[in-house]
This record gives structure tokens, C-alpha cells and sequence, in this order.
């Protein structure tokens, strides 16, 4: 199963994806999967990842659409975001330190935690794409 949503860049849309999201997913798992667990773990990786391009990579440019492709693939999720910011370097990131009292910095740690695969590619045909992936064979 394949479906797409395309969404402005503002979170006063976010309960529109997380409703998007979360009810696809649990008319198609049902009682397959630990639904409380996965859904806690999923949503949070939603909210990251949508509100991180609002936030930074379209950052006061509401009119870009932010496109969210979710494909369910026999015992993965696999969910991709894609947005037309500048990007970043993953390579430059540095986890934030847990005796520090820092506010920023947090989704990239807590995406990587949270799904088993995690992609970024910058600037695919003028946009960035972030691929994640769980599975639900655990």
C-alpha cells in the first residue's frame, strides 16, 4: 500500500498529518501490531521530522508544500519527507549533551532512537528527502 500527502509548511497543519498518518496505519495494521506502542513511537517521529522542515528548512515560507509518501511493504513502514529547503549536513550534527540544558537539537537524536533506517539525501531534483524506516518483524 502507497499513498502521498501534500501539505503547506505551517504547523497549525500538523494535527492533519498526524491524523493522516496515524489513521491510514491503523486501518492497515490493526490487530497486527502492539498498536499503542508503534503509535506512540511513530507519531513522535512524525511530529520531528514535519515540524524540523517547517521550523528550519522552510522556515517563514509557508507557501512551500511539504510532501509525505508512507508505503506499508509486507512487515515495514517506510515513510519518506520531502521539502525544498537548503538542507543540512548530517555529517555536522552533534548529539546534544545530557548534562547540558539545551533546547534545540533534540529530533535528529530522537529519529535515528526511534526507526531502524534513516536516510537524508539533500537536493533530489531541487528537493531534500528524509527516508525513514521500521520495522514491525520485531
Amino acid at each position: 500500500m502507497k499513498t502521498e500527502l501534500q501539505i503547506p509548511s505551517d504547523l497549525k497543519f500538523l494535527s492533519i498529518v498526524e491524523n493522516w498518518f496515524m489513521g491510514i496505519l491503523q486501518v492497515e495494521l490493526g490487530n497486527r501490531v502492539d498498536w499503542p506502542s508503534l503509535s506512540n513511537r511513530l507519531r513522535l517521529v512524525l511530529v520531528e521530522a514535519y515540524s524540523n522542515v517547517v521550523r528550519h528548512a522552510h522556515r517563514d515560507q509557508p507557501n512551500l508544500p511539504i510532501l509525505i509518501r508512507l508505503e506499508l511493504k509486507e512487515r515495514d513502514i517506510a515513510l519518506e519527507i520531502w521539502d525544498y529547503g537548503q538542507g543540512f549536513d548530517p555529517s555536522s550534527y552533534e548529539a546534544p549533551n545530557p548534562g547540558d540544558l539545551q533546547e534545540n537539537g533534540y529530533g535528529w537524536l530522537i529519529i535515528h532512537r526511534l526507526m531502524d533506517r534513516v536516510e537524508y539525501r539533500l537536493q533530489v531534483n531541487g528537493r531534500n528527502c528524509l527516508e525513514l524506516q521500521v520495522s514491525l518483524a520485531k
